[in-house]
């Protein structure tokens, strides 16, 4: 994924240089190098994301060199690109549709231009052959995919645009990725120089959280009027791709509220700024370079500042929640206690223990029945099994690192009324000082009482 992302950042580069030239592309691309989310996401989480980025910037890239150069291998390899994309992730349908509305209402004269039946036909080949998996499994499942991801819902667009200006400026992750000081029993000092540095900084630029990426996206709005030509078309064709895949996002239940969506409408942000500024300071003739330069130097900066603040957190107060490093003694503990199976209650747990454990660990997933809100006959069938064998071991969260809350007492509650006690074994904490696992067995009441326990 990290190679991924790297390549989407010199595809990025491509793009802008054939686009807006070499200024526009230098802009764009230090501007994604230095943004928090779109590094930390692509390092730290979500795969798909990074593909993303990748097959949409690249896909982008290779139909803009197919308009400029008109080579039929490059058309067919560009709406491969797309077809990919979507395989990976049937919810870049969103910046697929945006990026189609944009191109028809920005572009109408051009694609009529390179229309023909033969390259329509290509296109229409490529994308499907990438987009291929997906599509046979969708035509024998009467399109789950497709009518089961969306709900609609209008509750909180307010929240939903909030978020994406939060992705912007601060990154999103602060509190989620990294702990806060006063979540934090056991900071760990600084050891190493880049460390030791890292802190340092931190101290000295006041925590700083806030990027400018957010204020230059407003600049480049207010000077995009003086853009003339393919490059105001350019920005208006990125500007319409966001609002149409932000929308189709906004108006779903469950979706848009948080970065591991918001960051997908990227790298747009970072080309309607390049465009923009690009075009303003060509506009301002000699003044134009010093202006430029000013500006931009203060985004990559507030940028830089805010990946360090990052770094400072995450070696000083560790991860939250679901990157807590309490999963490395939690899988230690399981190796040596004898259990028939580990029954985890609740999400981030199983895969971690998959990994850690070799896959050697007898894993189980026992949230899924007892999160609904009344079990069926099949679902109280599982949970009489993993309640009845007393060599079953359960891990939940404690409550502050709860994903789901409540799985994990609502089997105890479950287990009680049928004669089963909690029977605690350990209590598994984080090197921050932050419990974090429970683990514990259900013991039949009367062996419990037998035993003592």
């Amino acid at each position: 994924m990290l190679l991924a992302a790297t390549a989407s950042l010199w595809f990025f580069y491509l793009l802008l240089r054939r686009i807006g030239g070499e200024r526009a592309a230098l802009i764009g691309c230090a501007l994604l190098a230095t943004d928090s989310a779109y590094l930390l996401t692509a390092c730290f989480d979500w795969g798909p994301v990074a593909l993303q980025h990748l097959l949409l910037v690249g896909g982008m890239l290779l139909l803009v060199r197919f308009y400029q150069q008109r080579g039929p291998g490059t058309l067919f390899a560009g709406f491969l690109c797309l077809g990919l994309a979507l395989w990976d992730k049937a919810l870049a349908m969103w910046m697929l549709t945006g990026m189609g509305v944009a191109a028809l209402l920005v572009f109408p004269r051009q694609i009529v231009r390179v229309a023909t039946g033969r390259r329509m036909v290509i296109a229409v080949l490529a994308f499907v052959i990438g987009a291929l998996p997906l599509l046979v499994y969708n035509a024998t499942h009467h399109w789950d995919t497709f009518h089961g991801n969306f709900r609609p819902d209008l509750g909180d667009m307010p929240g939903k645009a909030g978020m994406v200006m939060a992705t912007a400026s601060t990154g999103g992750l602060f509190g989620w990725l990294t702990e806060e000081d006063w979540k934090t029993v056991a900071p760990h000092a600084p050891r190493s120089a880049l460390a030791r540095l890292s802190a340092k900084i931190s101290s000295l630029d006041g925590d700083i959280r806030q990027q400018a990426l957010l204020y230059l996206f407003a600049l480049a709005l207010l000077v995009a009027p003086l853009a003339r030509g393919n490059d105001l078309r350019a920005i208006l064709f990125a500007l319409v791709t966001g609002v149409v895949a932000w929308t189709q996002m906004a108006i779903t239940a469950g979706a848009g509220g948080s970065i591991h969506h918001t960051i997908l409408l990227w790298p747009l942000p970072e080309m309607v700024i390049a465009l923009s500024l690009a075009s303003a300071s060509r506009r301002l003739g000699r003044a134009g370079i010093p202006a430029l330069a000013v500006v931009l130097g203060i985004s990559l900066i507030s940028g830089a500042l805010v990946i360090n603040e990052y770094f400072t957190k995450m070696v000083r107060n560790g991860g939250a929640q679901a990157w807590d490093d309490a999963i490395f003694a939690l899988a230690g503990y399981l190796k040596q206690v004898p259990a028939k199976t580990v029954i985890s209650m609740d999400w981030g747990i199983m895969d971690p223990l998959r990994l850690l454990g070799a896959g050697r660990l007898p894993l189980a997933m026992g949230s899924e029945q007892v999160s609904k809100p009344e079990m069926n006959e099949g679902d109280r069938a599982i949970v009489e099994r993993m309640i009845s064998s007393p060599d079953n071991v359960f891990i939940a969260h404690t409550k502050p690192f709860e994903f789901f809350p409540g799985n994990a007492a609502k089997l105890v509650k479950y287990a009680a009324d049928r004669g089963y006690r909690r029977q605690d074994l350990a209590t598994i904490s984080d090197t921050y000082g932050r419990p974090v696992f429970e683990i514990f067995r259900l013991m039949p009441e009367a062996e419990r009482n037998r035993t003592g326990q």
